[in-house]
């Protein structure tokens, strides 16, 4: 199959121009509306997205929309009353329940009339709205035009299909039969889930091994061993490795894990920069020509645990503009120097780093993989 062969792609810079790209084309759509989303937080930026949904399904369209039922735990039972007068499908992705929390929906996607789609980071809540300098998290999405859009329909329509699915104790170890690979001229679309043989892992290694240069922004720092390997061997070869990593952090543990990385990579000589205006949630990762965009992190929970979607572009124009992008948040980061970070460390440091890094990276998938 060849969906973008008329695909067109265009960065979208901040979580407020997402934000305001996915209403626009929500109002615009005549036949269908499907959105899938980790969180959807009540608040005038999510009233505004419920307002546009009803008013699709007023002029005909058909709407449905799964949200994830912990990402979006804080919606009030009767939120979407108006949508479903209207007529839109709602669905909530596994249920909370004791044994069901570990097994996560984190896919982010916006797919209109099979023809415009956003993907990224960007969640519906107030946080997101804003420039990720002055206000707002940092974040960024794509915007696709094409019948590549068509893909990402039948991807968002497979997830809420199995909205309510009960997963089998220790997924995470299975083979995974919700890992899938959809090829295109130019790329893949990798949808993983609970399981081995995580095909975003697989593609970012496979990309790592024979690359010349790597700059990756990522709010969830606690890659697996071989690409942290594969990263320390590029650098040392002489290759520019550049990290854009949070200063602050909605997620202190996870900060702290990544930081147990630091003095590792900053010996190879891979460049390690912390954003410093907002929290930085945004996830591009760039190696050679090759553009990964979407919703995965690179840390335990998005590779092994939760369902992601990431595009890998061999797009040499989207690249170039991404490390424009790239670029500009590096321009508000601070370099991490080896013998400062060295000097501002103690053991006591050290010890939390290491213990954060065993809770994300060992006691998290513990419990995860007990989901059922």
């Amino acid at each position: 199959m060849e969906p973008s062969s008329q695909a067109d792609f265009q960065w979208l810079h901040t979580g407020a121009e997402a934000l305001g790209e996915m209403l626009a084309a929500i109002a615009a759509a005549q036949r269908s509306v499907r959105l899938e989303m980790y969180m959807f937080d009540p608040s005038p930026v999510a009233d505004h997205f419920r307002e546009a949904l009803s008013d699709a399904c007023r002029r005909g369209a058909k709407v449905q929309v799964l949200v994830d039922a912990f990402g979006s735990m804080s919606l009030p039972e009767g939120y979407w009353e108006t949508l479903r007068a209207a007529g839109g499908q709602v669905r909530r992705f596994n249920p909370n329940g004791l044994k069901r929390f570990g097994i996560r929906d984190h896919r982010k996607i916006l797919v209109c009339d099979d023809e415009v789609a956003i993907i990224g980071g960007v969640n519906i809540a107030a946080e997101y709205h804003g420039d990720g300098v002055a206000s707002g998290w940092r974040d960024l999405g794509l915007k696709i035009r094409g019948s590549l859009a068509g893909e990402l329909a039948a991807a968002a329509d497979e997830m809420f299909a199995q909205a309510n699915v009960r997963h089998k104790p220790f997924s995470r170890l299975r083979k995974s039969a919700r890992h899938k690979t959809v090829p295109f001229s130019g790329g893949k679309i990798l949808l993983t889930g609970p399981g081995r043989n995580n095909p975003i892992k697989l593609a970012l290694s496979h990309d790592l091994k024979h690359a010349r240069q790597a700059a990756i922004i990522c709010a969830y720092f606690l890659p697996p061993s071989r690409i942290l390997r594969q990263m320390a061997r590029l650098a040392r070869r002489g290759s520019k490795v550049q990290l854009i990593l949070p200063g602050k952090s909605d997620v202190f543990l996870s900060r702290l894990a990544a930081q147990s990385f630091y003095r590792r990579l900053l010996r190879a000589g891979v460049e390690i920069y912390e954003y410093q205006p907002q929290i930085l949630h945004a996830k591009m990762f760039l190696i050679d020509d090759m553009v990964y965009v979407g919703s995965s992190n690179l840390d335990s929970r998005s590779l092994n645990i939760n369902y992601e979607l990431m595009l890998r572009l061999s797009e040499p124009r989207l690249a170039a503009e991404g490390r424009e992008i790239f670029s500009s948040i590096q321009a508000h980061s601070l370099r991490v120097e080896m013998e400062h970070w060295r000097r501002s460390r103690n053991f006591m440091d050290g010890m939390k780093a290491r213990l954060a890094r065993w809770v994300l990276a060992h006691l998290d998938p513990y419990i995860a993989r007990r989901s059922s």
